[in-house]
């Protein structure tokens, strides 16, 4: 995902035969594959129609009987059958897919480019996983006869009655599904973006990270329909459990927007990662503990570790590959639990105070985390943007969490103009993501590469060098001035990130031997403030792009550079930027809509009937 058609060093096998990476094609993937792809993709959507078709027609024997099953179960104990199954559907597939996500990054961010999508073990998981999120939806809309689907359903036909979440979960994973084909389009006029946010990559993690909201419709739909159905009774257990493993696979898909700076190969700067991890714990541990109960918040941020801390132990002693770093949100979720105390009977409130204490307490709690866990800590440069940004984002959050809440337990009515609320605060989201990924480059910075010493180590040269500066190259501590070297792996261990350490005032140094052999793509990079830019000490010459070597020469000395030119060396250089701005723009737009769907989704089931006997008096809002 990180460039779809980028190596696999988890499948050694695979590897073995294949030429060099710098050797690999740089562009789209063959058209053989995407006709393999195209056409396995067709095979199981006319096998999810034969199921459709055959419930809707006369019933099936092998979904009765699945359906009975999942109903008499612990967990969805009180749920008809029909929700239950694709909520059981749909979270095994975020699993599934959130586990080839962190492998494919990881993959790429260690070997580089491959020979197309089928040549890498990590694609198989995300299609899959996301083609089930898609047929989970469809199967929530398929499954209810009559009028089960509830008062918030949607009229596919006469006869046939959709319920909204059902829609909705079918929308989100249909558009994560769709950045597939569009992916391989973008490397066809672009060439390859090998970076996370990535457009299509964009529509890909998007998609799958916010069908958890249409599953809690859809789980609330589920309750609706059967709160006055004495054979189903519900569990509390089993509703606290849902409820906490839906706002924790929230939490979990919101985070995934961050997993550059999980593996230390940010592309943008650092002031980005507290924003994100403040809107993600502040709309799914909001959601959490007025949606859950008293300990919801603690509940999703636990089962957020168990299963993220439990894809990267896969991913990295498991399978070999690189570990990404977790952000804990621990402390954020105590935040919220804490503000509750006092402000459980307030939601928009409470929104609000617990978004501006993640910005706030959060901040400093993760602040030492990153220096504890993380291969790029935070550090006094993103101090004070990194706040505001992170309250921004945590209130923000908050309050889209305090609304989703509303939405859920149909209180919605009690709040005054919340589409414009809604609005607003995806609107503040949205400008201070834009302000985190602008950046510049300094102008007439330059540094001599000075080689200290040379050395082999695995059959590859590696150097000590020093950078000698034509002026201060930082003021006062920067984010990051780092030697990077990545995609140089054939073992799994494929990323070097080693913090200069300073000599005076000019020169900088590096701690530990930087490779520059091979395919490595070794170069010295600097965020200071707004800048952010990079200087190529080591390039392998390239004949798939047209680029030459880039040799670790003594005494050399070279510009630095807008970051991206080096480390996404396969982007087309010569394609229109009004081309590249009108691709953007329709991705934007496309992006727009899943998340006005959700909520126009949201607030349809708010406003449709009035809450079952089983449901809570509706409490004022604040």
């Amino acid at each position: 995902m990180y460039s779809w058609g980028v190596s696999a060093p988890g499948a050694q096998t695979l590897l073995a035969a294949a030429e060099p990476a710098t050797e690999r094609p740089a562009g789209a993937a063959p058209v053989d594959q995407v006709l393999i792809a195209t056409g396995a993709a067709s095979l199981l959507t006319l096998l999810l129609a034969v199921v459709v078709l055959g419930h809707r027609g006369r019933g099936l024997r092998v979904v009765d009987a699945a359906l009975r099953g999942v109903e008499r179960s612990r967990l969805f104990g009180g749920q008809p059958g029909w929700a239950a199954l694709p909520l059981l559907v749909a979270m095994l597939s975020l699993m599934t897919a959130l586990l080839g996500m962190y492998w494919d990054i990881a993959l790429h961010i260690g070997v580089g480019r491959d020979e197309g999508p089928l040549a890498n073990p990590a694609h198989y998981p995300i299609m899959f996983g996301l083609f089930g999120i898609s047929a989970a939806g469809v199967l929530a809309c398929a499954l209810p006869r009559g009028d089960e689907a509830g008062p918030a359903a949607v009229g596919l036909s006469r006869s046939w009655r959709a319920p909204a979440g059902g829609v909705l979960l079918t929308a989100a994973g249909s558009y994560a599904l769709l950045g597939f084909p569009l992916d391989d389009v973008w490397h066809r006029i672009f060439g390859q973006d090998v970076t996370l946010w990535g457009p299509t990559h964009l529509m890909l993690i998007g998609g799958a990270g916010l069908s958890l909201v249409a599953m809690a419709v859809l789980h609330e739909e589920g309750r609706v329909s059967a709160s006055s159905d004495t054979a189903l009774p519900e569990r509390p257990l089993g509703r606290f459990l849902q409820r906490s493993f839906l706002m924790g696979g929230l939490l979990i898909g919101l985070s995934v927007f961050q997993a550059e700076f999980d593996f230390g190969v940010p592309q943008f700067r650092l002031v980005l990662q507290p924003l994100l991890i403040a809107v993600a714990a502040g709309l799914a541990l909001v959601t959490a503990r007025l949606w859950v109960g008293a300990g919801g918040a603690v509940a999703a941020a636990v089962f957020y570790l168990a299963v993220r801390g439990g894809v990267s132990l896969i991913v990295g002693p498991g399978l070999g590959e690189l570990f990404a770093a977790v952000p804990l949100y621990l402390a954020e979720a105590l935040l919220v639990e804490l503000v509750a105390l006092r402000l459980a009977r307030r939601p928009l409130l409470l929104g609000l105070v617990s978004g501006t204490a993640i910005g706030t307490l959060g901040f400093a709690a993760e602040y030492w985390w990153t220096g504890v866990a993380f291969r790029l800590p935070w550090t006094p440069d993103i101090l004070v943007e990194g706040v505001l940004l992170a309250v921004v984002g945590g209130v923000a959050g908050g309050l889209l969490g305090a609304l989703l809440h509303l939405g859920l337990t149909r209180q919605l009515h009690g709040v005054r103009r919340p589409g414009l609320l809604f609005a607003l605060s995806v609107a503040a989201i949205a400008a201070a993501t834009v302000d985190g990924v602008l950046a510049t480059t300094p102008e007439d910075l330059s540094a001599q590469v000075v080689v200290l010493e040379r050395s082999q180590a695995g059959g590859e040269e590696h150097v000590q060098a020093e950078f000698r500066f034509g002026r201060e190259p930082v003021d006062g501590e920067p984010a990051w001035l780092t030697v990077t070297g990545w995609q140089g792996s054939t073992d799994g261990d494929g990323l070097h990130v080693d913090h200069l350490e300073q000599v005076d005032s000019t020169t900088w140094r590096t701690t530990e031997p930087l490779p520059v052999d091979g395919t490595w793509k070794s170069m010295v990079r600097l965020h200071d403030g707004r800048h952010l830019t990079a200087m190529p000490v080591y390039l392998p010459a390239d004949a798939a792009i047209d680029e030459p070597e880039i040799a670790a020469e003594s005494g050399v000395e070279r510009d630095f550079a807008e970051e991206t030119l080096i480390l996404q060396r396969e982007l087309e250089d010569d394609v229109p930027g009004w081309l590249w701005g009108v691709a953007g723009l329709v991705v934007l737009l496309c992006s727009l809509l899943l998340v006005l769907g959700l909520g126009w989704g949201v607030q349809r089931f708010a406003r449709a009937g009035r809450p079952g006997a089983q449901e809570r008096v509706a409490t004022p809002v604040g």
